[in-house]
C-alpha cells in the first residue's frame, strides 16, 4: 500500500514527547482487575450451529444448545443441552443430549434424558431411550424404544435386599422334591 516515493518525500516526522515518559506514565497507571468486556454476550446469543455446508467426522462435544444443518458421521455428546438436527442436518451418529428435535435425518442410537421430538419430515432409524417422546405425523421412525422414567434415571435403584435364610431353605426344598418326582417318572 505504502508508496516509495511518498515515503521519500515525507519522511515520518519523529515523535514530539520522548518514549521514555510515555512509557512510565504506562507503567504507573492503575490496572483494572475487572475481566475485559466481551464482544460476544454468552447469556444472550442463541445455539451453536453446524450450517448446511459443513462436514465433521469425528467426536462433538458441546456445553451449550446446539443445531446441527450439515453432515456428522461420528458421535455427538450434549449431556445437559439440546440438540437440533435441521432439515438438511444428516447424522450417522450416535447422539446422547437432554433433549432431541429433529427435522432432518438421524442414523444411529439416540439417548435424551428429557425428551425426543421427531418432526413432520424427520427420519430417525435407530433405537432411542428416553423419558418422553415425539413422532409427528409424517415423520419416519424405524429401532425400538426404551422409555426411562426420569426419577430412576436421576436416583440410582435402591440395592436388592438379600432374602431370609428361611425362604432360601424353602424355596431349595421345594425344588428338590420337584427333581426327585422327574427322576422317579422315568
Amino acid at each position: 500500500m505504502w508508496n516509495k516515493r511518498k515515503e521519500e518525500e515525507y519522511p515520518p516526522k519523529p515523535p514530539a514527547t520522548p518514549a521514555a515518559p510515555a512509557s512510565q506514565i504506562k507503567e504507573n497507571a492503575p490496572m483494572s482487575t475487572n475481566p475485559a468486556p466481551s464482544h460476544h454476550p454468552t447469556e444472550s446469543r442463541g445455539p451453536a450451529v453446524i450450517g448446511k455446508s459443513v462436514m465433521i467426522k469425528g467426536q462433538i462435544f458441546s456445553r451449550e444448545d446446539l443445531t446441527i444443518d450439515g453432515e456428522i458421521d461420528g458421535s455427538v455428546e450434549l449431556h445437559e443441552h439440546r440438540l437440533t438436527v435441521g432439515p438438511n442436518g444428516k447424522l450417522q451418529a450416535g447422539v446422547k443430549a437432554r433433549e432431541v428435535v429433529v427435522l432432518g435425518t438421524i442414523h444411529g442410537n439416540v439417548e435424551a434424558s428429557d425428551k425426543i421430538d421427531i418432526r413432520k419430515d424427520a427420519k430417525l432409524v435407530g433405537d432411542i431411550k428416553t423419558a418422553r417422546i415425539v413422532i409427528e405425523d409424517g415423520a419416519y421412525f424405524k429401532g425400538s424404544i426404551d422409555i426411562a422414567r426420569p426419577e430412576a434415571a436421576r436416583t440410582p435403584a435402591p440395592p436388592a435386599q438379600p432374602k431370609p435364610q428361611s425362604t432360601s431353605a424353602t424355596t431349595s426344598n421345594a425344588t428338590a422334591p420337584a427333581t426327585a418326582a422327574a427322576g422317579d417318572s422315568r
